[in-house]
């Protein structure tokens, strides 16, 4: 069965350090892209090493924010917001991914990072911008956070590979692209203008990443479902091309 890498958070708990991240990100991979899930610990560039295991890379979300310095972004705005073993950890991963064209898939956090990689930078708090929505998940249970908040218009291989033109999502970041990396291509847009999903253009194989959480209930969800199914395709013509070679 195709193997499937989360890179996780590292959070203190009652006082101990811990690698997690949510149980949805590893039940979307195990049903909706039909893949082993092996969760990366945050331990720096030396995880690179298991990219030679790997199918496929999802790249999560998590409450944490990119460090503004790995974008010259001056002064952090959420000083307690910040997860640095992880960005020691995704933001080599993410190139290394690329150069060795194994698909990958960003969620959230994850698209940010990825913009981040490849010489992009972050509105640290979009929500203090003029003209923009608060993105944030706001106040209730799950139930709530993770309803559908607005809308987001399809462009591109994106729309095409979800065969419609605008979809609802849900919405629970802070963060958000400002400048587009080179290399990238908006595929997705809210209606204030906020940057929703991008492609690397110059990819050997499936690179998206996406601002909503399509992992959350993704089999109640078409465009979810059709996301990961893609995502899926992508890992099964890679594990069978490099098994080839081998």
């Amino acid at each position: 069965m195709m193997i499937v890498g989360i890179p996780a958070c590292a959070k203190m708990v009652d006082g101990q350090l811990r690698h997690d991240t949510p149980a949805r990100y590893a039940q979307a991979v195990f049903g909706g892209v039909q893949a082993l899930p092996v969760m990366i610990p945050p331990m720096g560039a030396a995880q690179i090493d298991i990219l030679d295991r790997l199918d496929g890379l999802l790249v999560p979300g998590s409450p944490s924010n990119v460090h503004p310095d790995h974008y010259a972004g001056g002064d952090s705005r959420t000083p307690g917001m910040h997860d640095p073993e992880r960005d020691a950890t995704t933001l080599p991963l993410i190139r290394a991914c690329l150069d060795r064209g194994i698909p990958m898939l960003a969620i959230c956090r994850g698209i940010q990072e990825l913009n981040v990689a490849l010489g992009g930078t972050l509105h640290q708090t979009v929500h203090d911008e003029p003209g923009r929505l608060d993105h944030r998940g706001g106040p209730g249970d799950l139930d709530r956070k993770y309803s559908p908040k607005h809308a987001v218009r399809l462009t591109g291989k994106l729309a095409a590979m979800l065969g419609r033109m605008t979809i609802q999502v849900n919405s629970l970041h802070g963060q958000a692209i400002d400048v587009l990396a080179p290399g990238l291509a908006v595929e997705a847009t809210a209606p204030d203008g906020t940057i929703e999903a991008v492609r690397v253009l110059a990819a050997k194989s499936f690179a998206f990443g996406v601002q909503w959480h399509p992992e959350w209930r993704y089999a109640d969800d078409p465009a979810s479902t059709a996301l990961f199914a893609a995502f899926g395709d992508a890992c099964r013509e890679h594990a069978t091309r490099t098994r080839k070679a081998a």
